[in-house]
């Protein structure tokens, strides 16, 4: 179903209200982009066995954090000048607490990119590349489709992420089973397996904060909290 044309936000008559709500929703999207950037360029950095581009995953970190501090002061202040009500308190209070979810996002890739360095120097390519590959195109895509869900206000995509969630879990507790059996053959193996083993752990914490951002996508529209609810609870708000 398409998203509601008065879904919308910003048909204020202060044009500068206007302004400042597309300009905090537009700070978040390239927010977002610059995080799914630093993920995406730190498995290309482990796969690829490439210890600058993981090096320069490391050092984008500090403009992330630095986005985070500026949306959230600005958040803060129209919360200060505008006193928004309803819909608009939504979308101010979802910000500030999907930028949280991003920057963590931006401190996932930071640790894949430090495992990358540490393997790169290790050498030999361990077992569970291709778990990783796999993994890490999934929860890329959940972040792409949630950011793409709250820059469209669309709840029914939101949802289907908060359903991609459970299957990402399967997909990560699956990878870990294959790399203990590895660790199990060839004792060889362990440490470059558990080092892998903590990328697999990133990337499932990158899935849980695109779903966290659904969630508030969908609180943004319908009103309602559901975090914490079943999806079952999730899709009959979604469908009122």
């Amino acid at each position: 179903m398409p998203t509601r044309k008065d879904d919308v936000y910003g048909d204020h008559i202060s044009h500068k209200f206007n302004d400042e709500l597309a300009e905090l929703k537009t700070q978040f999207l390239k927010m977002g982009g610059m995080v799914e950037s630093q993920v995406d360029k730190a498995l290309i950095a482990l796969v690829d066995n490439d210890g600058h581009l993981a090096e320069e995953v490391r050092a984008g970190d500090k403009a992330v954090d630095r986005m985070e501090v500026d949306i959230d002061e600005e958040a803060t202040l129209i919360i200060a000048r505008r006193q928004p009500t309803a819909r608009d308190l939504r979308l101010v209070i979802s910000v500030i607490k999907m930028v949280a979810d991003l920057e963590r996002v931006g401190d996932e890739a930071k640790k894949i990119a430090k495992l990358a360095i540490k393997l790169s120097e290790e050498g030999q390519a361990p077992r569970g590349y291709v778990e990783v590959r796999h993994i890490g195109n999934h929860v890329l895509s959940m972040l792409h489709d949630a950011l793409d869900a709250f820059a469209r206000l669309d709840s029914e995509q939101a949802l289907r992420i908060m359903k991609e969630d459970k299957r990402v879990d399967e997909e990560y507790q699956a990878a870990a089973r294959t790399l203990l059996t590895f660790m199990m053959e060839d004792t060889r193996n362990i440490s470059r397996c558990m080092s892998v083993m903590w990328v697999l752990r990133a990337l499932e914490r990158v899935g849980d904060h695109a779903c966290n951002i659904a969630e508030n996508v969908i609180f943004m529209v319908k009103g309602e909290d559901v975090r914490h609810t079943p999806v079952e609870e999730a899709e009959k708000v979604v469908g009122r």
